[in-house]
């Protein structure tokens, strides 16, 4: 049986697929309906069927789930006065900012409004701060993408460069950069993102040091997140996910 399942196309189960979970929903409606009270009326015009959510388990995007937690543990030892993120994902810096007072800056700004937390513009090839100032900065997921102009910025095949030289010269001496990029097979996905081997990383943060890396696999859904992993098993991954620790000497 599940050498058939595997010769039918995708295209053909997904129709079948939500045709049968619409009669599931139907045969609760049902079901529901016989049972409801009245402390809320049942009216067919207010279904919202959600269709995808009968799982044995809470799915997630290990990417985006292990890499703020990870950096929120960096941000705990570390302890900083002030820290600034450059366009990581929004739950990382607005969670941190009940602790650590937050400054975000995007391309695109984020119009938030929170206690302890700033937000505002910022081009990461052109970074609005003086030199060797800022005690605490990351930059989470992000550089991958510039310079291919999927978020409206200029095309620039060496614009993620630009950026990491950025992030290099606004860190003051011991200060921390918080660095997360897809990592495996160095390859360029135009124009969603680049993914980059574990050497490449290093040399672009030549005189600094690795104060700590930590691995989210290719198969993190069974390991998780991997501290102090190998490049050998970094050059293993088809789209894995660094987790630098840089502190600039």
């Amino acid at each position: 049986m599940d050498d058939i399942k595997k010769l039918v196309p995708a295209f053909i189960k997904k129709p079948f697929k939500k045709i049968y979970s619409y009669i599931l929903f139907l045969l609760d409606y049902d079901n529901f309906k016989e049972k409801n009270n009245s402390r809320f009326p049942l009216e067919w015009k207010n279904i919202q069927p959600e269709l995808e959510d009968k799982t044995t388990s809470t799915s997630f995007d290990t990417h985006y789930i292990y890499h703020p937690a990870w950096a929120a543990r960096v941000i705990a030892e570390i302890k900083p006065k002030k820290h600034i993120d450059i366009s990581s994902i929004l739950c990382f810096s607005t969670l941190i900012s009940a602790f650590i007072p937050t400054e975000f800056y995007d391309y695109r700004p984020a119009n938030i409004k929170l206690d302890n937390y700033h937000t505002g513009k910022g081009d990461l090839t052109f970074l609005p701060f003086t030199d060797n100032s800022v005690e605490s900065i990351s930059c989470m997921h992000t550089i991958e993408h510039i310079g291919l102009g999927r978020y409206g910025d200029q095309m620039d095949p060496s614009g993620d460069i630009k950026a990491i030289e950025e992030l290099k010269r606004v860190v003051r001496k011991n200060g921390n950069i918080i660095f997360v990029v897809p990592v495996g097979k160095s390859k360029l996905m135009f124009n969603a993102h680049r993914i980059y081997s574990y050497e490449q990383i290093l040399s672009y943060f030549n005189g600094f040091e690795l104060k700590e890396f930590s691995l989210i696999p290719d198969d993190a859904k069974k390991t998780g997140i991997i501290k102090n992993a190998s490049k050998e098993l970094v050059d293993k991954q088809n789209y894995g996910c660094g987790c630098f620790w840089f502190i600039k000497k």
